[in-house]
């Protein structure tokens, strides 16, 4: 490993709310494909291979654990480490835990820390703009990327930039921080030339950060080395303490350090960025038709303008006399609101949470490690479900005190545990669980098992699963 490389720390939370339908929150918007055939994280750690690039460190949260690594997968990237945050304390305890990480390996180390779900087009630009804030940060500097306005926008925080820096073209002082400014305000720095949006990515050494958060932030840099010194390896996850890690004070970067330290610079860059807050940032940045709409998947508009209009699963939109609307549709979930009320759409989700509603946090289809399973029909005391388990996947060893359970291989091979008894089963052929029966399902096939699951009993929640056995850690 070369020395004092440059450490993609990607940062993968998110509550699933401002792309809802679509995002929720056991399934944020950084693990959906937008804009590509990849999913946001995807198109992040593609653009951080390479020379000159470390192993990437992607900092999440449990739930979303699995499904980051099996992405990571598919694109055949290891990762140096997959770190689980036990609490959501923003991204300076975060970066900070993985300072102190990779501070092992590389003692020179430089951190590119990226959030997960940002849109960049013009990648050519991004790699100039890291090459220089690479320079800049070898020399002593935390780095901001500064994304090039083009609207006053009031929701983001902006820097102003100083003097240039001494032997680093495209590189500047920071002479000022300033939050989420009023639209007055916002308009006079776009036409002033010197003031950039503030990306939220940051390049610099890994030692230096930490130094300043011992300055700035000592409670920070207490509880983030307790987190990683108490952590523990499950699987290919590292946990960070939890008790430790909790009592850390939940901040950004910007607040933590940048606005603090005298350090600070910023490399202005034009870089295709959109941070994709809402659906109408997928409209600015969508292909249009002659009508001005966005439209994926299976659309019919007619005499519809200005538009985004999205659906999946087979599921056919049809649009007359629309005009600045978003229209999203999934399996079990029609959004239609005003395109300049887009941001609202996180309001909804509040209402459902509320209410305990699932659609707030799930899809029908529900990812697990083993693979997925997806709600097909429920009623008074059944349910029926498609489950779908990866080539070598197994579930885990478990029973269920309320109930029962009867299964149907429709593709695959399955080997079934069934109390005592092991059965294998294939296309048409099927078997009963009765309630309290220890059992196990796995595929020892080479392609993906199907298998239709018709649950019954008084009580059929996922919480009615003692596991004795697991192989994913879950027991």
């Amino acid at each position: 490993m070369t020395k004092g490389a440059i450490w993609p720390v990607i940062l993968s939370g998110g509550a699933g709310t401002r792309l809802w339908p679509l995002s929720r929150e056991l399934y944020p918007k950084q693990l959906l494909p937008l804009v590509s055939e990849h999913s946001l994280l995807q198109d992040t750690l593609g653009r951080v291979q390479g020379t000159g690039f470390a192993a990437p460190v992607v900092v999440c949260n449990d739930d979303h654990r699995f499904i980051i690594a099996e992405q990571l997968r598919q694109l055949g990237i290891k990762p140096h480490c997959i770190v689980l945050e036990p609490a959501a304390r923003n991204t300076a305890p975060a970066v900070a835990a993985a300072a102190t990480l990779i501070l092992r390996d590389d003692p020179d180390a430089l951190l590119l820390v990226l959030p997960s779900d940002h849109i960049i087009r013009d990648v050519p630009a991004f790699a100039r703009a890291v090459a220089i804030a690479a320079d800049a940060a070898r020399g002593g500097q935390l780095v901001a990327f500064g994304l090039a306005p083009k609207h006053p926008e009031t929701g983001y925080g902006y820097v102003k930039r100083g003097g240039p820096l001494n032997g680093v073209s495209g590189a500047y002082a920071v002479e000022r921080f300033v939050e989420k400014p009023d639209l007055a305000t916002a308009k006079t720095y776009l036409a002033d030339g010197v003031w950039s949006w503030n990306s939220g990515m940051f390049l610099f050494p890994a030692r230096l950060y930490l130094d300043e958060i011992k300055t700035h932030q000592p409670a920070i840099a207490q509880a983030s080395a307790k987190a990683v010194e108490a952590s523990t390896k499950d699987l290919d996850f590292l946990r960070l303490d939890k008790a430790a890690f909790a009592d850390s004070p939940s901040i950004s970067i910007d607040y933590a350090v940048m606005e603090k330290t005298k350090k600070a610079a910023v490399v202005p860059a034009d870089i295709g960025w959109n941070d994709v807050g809402a659906w109408s940032a997928l409209w600015d940045v969508g292909a249009r038709d002659g009508d001005g709409n966005v439209m994926v998947g299976d659309v019919i508009a007619h005499d519809t303008r200005n538009s985004y209009l999205r659906t999946g699963d087979g599921m056919l939109l049809a649009t007359v006399g629309l005009d600045n609307i978003v229209v999203v549709v999934t399996d079990d979930v029609v959004l239609a609101a005003a395109k300049d009320r887009a941001q609202d759409v996180k309001k909804i989700v509040d209402v459902l949470k509320a209410k305990s509603r699932s659609e707030a946090s799930l899809h029908t289809t529900v990812h697990r490690p083993w693979g997925n399973y997806r709600g097909v029909d429920a009623g008074h005391r059944f349910q029926v479900k498609r489950i779908v388990v990866k080539p070598g996947a197994k579930l885990s060893l478990q029973k269920h005190a309320q109930r029962a359970e009867h299964w149907v291989v429709v593709q695959g091979t399955a080997r079934v545990t069934r109390g005592e008894d092991t059965l294998v089963l294939r296309e048409n052929q099927s078997t009963y669980i009765p309630v309290g029966t220890v059992h196990r399902l796995e595929n020892i096939g080479s392609e993906d098992l199907h298998l239709i699951e018709v649950q019954s009993g008084g009580y059929l929640g996922e919480d009615d699963i003692v596991r004795i056995e697991d192989t994913y850690g879950r027991s």
